[in-house]
């Protein structure tokens, strides 16, 4: 019998995250805390605000994270990260990283404040958004993350949002803070990457995860990678990153793209879109391609 070659991997094989966690299957929310925690080395801190991770956890005193993890409020994270940053360093543990963890609704929209706020202050910490593009914890409402035309339990068929999904990234670069990246569980050496070098830089960072749900999209759970794979062939959502919110970088080329059809297709959530209004995404997509090429070229 033939032996087979062990997988040559890119990316540390070490495990932080534990076994037993309580995510649905095909959840980009579990396999992107998988990817971020591989990344750390040395002692780091994780705080959580209200989303599907604080459920994902684990109950007390149980956790499938193998880290010191503090919950607080929805709206709380970058002022708790701030806070907890602050007390390390009175307590002269500099070294000890400080990563807060939230979900679309408790960053772009609740959240919001408390991050900024901690951006423009320049706190040495570390905020990642896994974003599934609404509130699937409470229920599939839309947050300021869900896309053109896509169902939820607060915009049903007949009533979809006709807004474009906010930009966080660029808002975020905004602020002129070290370092601002797209990730995607899809990619997951790109993803550990993006992170180690955040965590490697002073002051604050800003990362941006795709992670697909499955029960809110209304996809196959064994699609999740296919279907972030796709977000980023189609130039949905580019894998960027920006430094000091001027350099600009394209970590994962596009040489063929496909149409944002091929995305769109296999998701329940856009099953009524009419051709007019996938024209309108498509259109919408060509459009933030051309723009961010731009500031590619300028950097």
């Amino acid at each position: 019998m033939t032996e087979k070659k062990p997988i040559k991997t890119t990316i540390p094989e070490h495990e932080v995250m534990k076994p037993g966690h309580l995510a649905c299957q095909g959840c980009g929310a579990s396999l992107a805390m998988r990817y971020a925690t591989k990344a750390i080395e040395g002692e780091a801190m994780f705080t959580l605000p209200a989303c599907c991770w604080s459920v994902i956890d684990g109950p007390f005193p149980y956790s499938s994270l193998g880290l010191p993890l503090l919950h607080m409020a929805f709206e709380a994270a970058g002022a708790t990260a701030s806070g907890i940053r602050a007390a390390l360093n009175m307590l002269g543990q500099k070294k000890v990283k400080v990563i807060a963890w939230g979900g679309d609704g408790g960053t772009f929209d609740i959240g919001f404040q408390a991050i900024s706020g901690a951006a423009e202050r320049d706190e040495d910490i570390l905020y990642i958004c896994y974003d599934n593009e609404a509130y699937m914890n409470t229920g599939i409402q839309r947050s300021s993350a869900t896309p053109y035309g896509a169902w939820t339990t607060t915009t049903p068929v007949k009533h979809f949002e006709k807004r474009p999904k906010k930009d966080m990234v660029e808002i975020m670069a905004a602020h002129k803070i070290p370092y601002v990246a797209n990730v995607s569980v899809a990619y997951p050496e790109d993803f550990v990457k993006k992170v180690q070098k955040a965590l490697s830089m002073e002051g604050f960072k800003f990362i941006h995860a795709f992670a697909p749900c499955p029960s809110g999209w209304k996809i196959k759970p064994e699609d999740t990678i296919k279907i972030a794979k796709l977000a980023v062939q189609s130039k949905i959502f580019p894998l960027y990153e920006v430094e000091y919110g001027v350099k600009y970088n394209l970590t994962v080329k596009v040489p063929n793209p496909v149409p944002v059809l091929d995305y769109l297709k296999l998701q329940g959530r856009f099953r009524h879109l009419t051709e007019e209004e996938i024209n309108i995404i498509q259109k919408g997509t060509d459009e933030n391609w051309d723009l961010l090429m731009k500031k590619l070229e300028n950097k």
